[in-house]
């Protein structure tokens, strides 16, 4: 377990001495002073459960939500557009997207 998979106040064990977290890289031992937690450094959490560490992947979103989304969007800015040559360059944008989302 690292030290940033810790919430702050959480408690641990590093190197035989028991540890509360207190800053992102640091924590405060049990019989006193202050101590910077290296990011490598493995720790044995005690009497708080470990948060997992968040994992990112993929936003997976409904093509019909990001088409209703975009025309909304669209709807608002083809009113912004008063010459003829930038509406159609919006319109063509337009198309492009909805050609890049399948």
């Amino acid at each position: 377990m690292k030290l940033q998979h810790l919430a702050i106040g959480a408690r641990f064990e590093y190197e035989g001495v028991v540890y509360v977290k207190t800053g992102p890289l640091t924590a405060a031992g049990e019989t006193g002073g202050q101590r910077i937690i290296p990011r490598y450094a493995v720790l044995r959490p005690l009497d708080v459960p470990a948060q997992a560490p968040e994992t990112k992947g993929k936003r997976l979103v409904e093509r019909e939500r990001v088409i209703a989304a975009f025309d909304a969007f669209f709807a608002i800015n083809d009113g912004l557009v008063t010459d003829d040559g930038g509406r159609a360059a919006l319109i063509a944008a337009r198309q492009q997207f909805i050609e890049a989302v399948g």
